[in-house]
């Protein structure tokens, strides 16, 4: 699945950020977590995976290697930082958000907070909507100096199995896959003994199958 680049932003209006003359907290690099956003090259990154690079010399620095995601240019992004090394947080705002309904160009959410709309073209969401139904909880819309620049999804959710092929009976330990087609229409390998109708938990940062919901 490919990642898009995010244009044509719409303004969100109602959202409280910090006085850019502000100075904005920053983060030591063993400080850092996934998720965590922060300001890179006068951007925002969220972070997605931290490895800790140990060193084998007596007296050495650690190294924190991050891989991050660009929230402005959808570009991936490779950081690393000595340990006390540290980066500013981002000024932005999580808004928790609910999709409304999409048409041709465009997909609508709601913020569940104060109401506002956001829209973001079909082609700036291509990753993150095979994980989205109206009914899923724990969506956050990523403002950022007024403009929403993308959506954060739960790393886990629950959808419904429409299409596979049927279940092998006496096969519910085998380690055998198959493809089933979601309710999203997102396409996932599952255990061959998985039914159509069934729930199942996906991890939305590698599209993969966890578990039976």
């Amino acid at each position: 699945m490919s990642i898009v680049t995010i244009e044509g932003r719409n303004p969100v209006f109602g959202c409280k950020l910090s006085n850019p003359a502000e100075k904005l907290p920053t983060m030591q690099a063993k400080e850092i977590k996934s998720g965590a956003i922060l300001e890179y090259n006068g951007e925002p990154v969220i972070i997605e995976t931290v490895k800790v690079q140990t060193p084998s010399a007596r007296g050495a620095a650690t190294w924190y290697n991050f891989r991050g995601r660009n929230l402005v240019t959808r570009q991936k992004v490779d950081i690393a930082l000595k340990g006390t090394d540290s980066l500013a947080e981002a000024d932005f705002r999580r808004r928790p958000a609910k999709l409304m309904f999409r048409d041709q160009t465009h997909v609508h959410f709601l913020d569940q907070t104060d109401f506002n709309q956001y829209s973001l073209a079909v082609e700036d969401v291509e990753y993150e909507m095979p994980f989205v139904t109206e009914e899923l909880e724990g969506v956050m819309a990523l403002i950022y100096k007024d403009e929403c620049v993308g959506l954060q999804l739960p790393t886990a959710v629950e959808l419904t199995v429409t299409q596979c092929d049927p279940g092998v009976k006496g096969n519910s330990a085998t380690s055998r896959s198959k493809p089933a087609t979601l309710e999203t229409g997102l396409v996932v390998q599952v255990p061959e003994y998985l039914k159509e109708g069934e729930r199942v938990k996906i991890d939305t940062r590698t599209g993969e199958f966890l578990s039976r919901a």
